[in-house]
């Protein structure tokens, strides 16, 4: 992985959530995390891990009980435009059709109509939405659907992509569709991807480097790998499968 600039980096990012206020819950302790600009980072953990958590916390949709984010130097207080996220849910607006959802954030920005309309369709097509423009969420599969919320976060031009989990809800054929796409796209636009899994292969398939996560609360870093296999990257591959064997034993995760 070449050198870039440094995008974001997590200091001693700690989270406590209080509950009927006699009751603490300790998700994540010192998360000290880099990432640089143009990265494709994978972040992989078991469920209640403190994985999403950390990603809310970058989105600004979470404050931290200790530590800071910082995103180009400057700390991260509340969600802003220079990040957009994708959830594991279809977060689709069911009235407005597939144009109306990927141009929304370009709306609200106040974007002149035949602007948004040019910046939308070029993400559609991006997506391989192509002709589906009109269609609502209801006539959409579940991998259409999340093409939907990738083409409207990258059409709102952020410097950082956020996906949490969102291929979780997917066949195993589509989620291998979709993980293809995702390379695909940031191979073509080049932002600053964070993505989230639970998944081992889905982790190697996808990203320049993966940081696992202990497989239990608080959340705290375990390792990092670099990941050197030329892409496309095969399952079958010799160099895949040795470290799919390294991450798993040297985690408690499982396939």
């Amino acid at each position: 992985m070449t050198q870039n600039k440094l995008k974001i980096s997590c200091q001693n990012v700690c989270k406590t959530f209080v509950q009927k206020e006699t009751q603490h819950v300790h998700v994540l302790e010192n998360i000290d995390l880099d990432v640089e600009e143009n990265e494709l980072l994978v972040l992989l953990g078991p469920g209640q891990s403190g994985k999403s958590t950390l990603l809310r916390i970058i989105a600004g949709l979470e404050e931290p009980s200790d530590g800071q984010v910082l995103l180009n130097g400057k700390k991260v207080t509340q969600p802003g435009p220079d990040r957009s996220m994708v959830f594991q849910t279809y977060s689709l607006f069911p009235w407005r059709t597939v144009r109306g959802n990927v141009e929304m954030g370009l709306k609200w920005k106040g974007v002149p109509k035949q602007e948004r309309r040019e910046i939308g369709q070029k993400y559609i097509d991006l997506v391989g939405l192509t002709g589906f423009e009109k269609s609502f969420p209801h006539q959409l599969s579940g991998g259409m659907k999340q093409r939907v919320g990738i083409a409207r976060a990258y059409a709102n031009n952020p410097e950082v992509l956020l996906l949490d989990e969102p291929f979780g809800q997917l066949d195993a054929q589509t989620r291998y569709l979709m993980e293809q796409e995702i390379v695909r796209i940031w191979q073509q636009e080049k932002k600053t991807v964070l993505f989230v899994t639970n998944n081992i292969d889905e982790a190697i398939y996808i990203g320049d480097r993966i940081v696992v996560m202990e497989g239990k609360l608080p959340g705290r870093l375990h390792s990092s790998y670099a990941i050197d296999l030329p892409r496309p990257r095969d399952h079958a591959d010799i160099a895949f499968l040795e470290l799919r064997r390294e991450i798993t034993s040297a985690t408690e995760l499982t396939l």
